[in-house]
């Protein structure tokens, strides 16, 4: 892949790169904009600092990240057997911020349509972010289903710092709260699987296309 107007910082450095990273997949270090994604789609998602509302705060995140790690999955009841997954390096504390969701930013005219890394990131543009290809840890995180009861994480807007002036929204993956009743109070423990839900939208058009 080449860089274009859109892109600055986007490859990963060698010592980024994690262990257990997949051949034939690009690390990323920050976000991959498509050449086709419009300008004024391009700008909700990459704005002056000064445009930050008073409400959200801006984080500053980058590799190599020491609370992770990718690790292959060994249980024949897990239904990502003989892939991989992301654990916890160390115990995470409930709305703790884990890392960004990084691939290739496009909109709905640039889709892969058999993508299984695709995240909405701007429903109003139709923006999404793909890591099929090009990526970083937060692809290998699992659906809860057939692993756990339920998930232990969750994706959230975030807003970052990329510095010179300018702030980044991207779709980042946080350690689910400790809830009213206080049941997850303990987070994420020390080697333990991240997982989430992928939706229900997800598992519809994924029994579509195996029809």
């Amino acid at each position: 892949m080449q860089p274009n107007s859109k892109n600055s910082q986007w490859l990963g450095s060698q010592a980024d790169i994690p262990e257990d990273w997949p051949a034939g997949t690009v690390y990323l270090r920050a976000p991959y904009y498509s050449k086709k994604l419009a300008e004024d789609a391009f700008k909700t998602l990459v704005f002056p600092k000064s445009d930050l509302p008073s409400s959200e705060r801006a984080l500053t995140t980058r590799p190599p990240y020491s609370n992770i790690k990718i690790s292959k999955i060994l249980s024949p009841n897990h239904p990502a057997n003989g892939q991989h997954g992301l654990f916890a390096r160390l115990h995470l504390p409930p709305d703790s911020f884990i890392i960004s969701y990084l691939g290739y930013v496009h909109d709905q005219n640039d889709i892969d349509e058999t993508s299984d890394y695709d995240l909405s990131l701007d429903r109003d543009f139709g923006i999404g972010v793909d890591a099929s290809r090009i990526g970083n840890e937060a692809r290998f995180i699992n659906d809860y289903r057939s692993v756990v009861t339920s998930p232990n994480a969750e994706f959230r807007d975030i807003f970052v710092d990329i510095g010179d002036g300018k702030i980044e929204k991207r779709m980042g993956v946080f350690v689910l709260s400790a809830g009213k009743s206080g049941k997850r109070a303990k987070g994420i423990p020390k080697g333990c699987e991240i997982v989430v839900s992928y939706g229900k939208g997800f598992w519809t058009e994924r029994l579509k296309m195996d029809r």
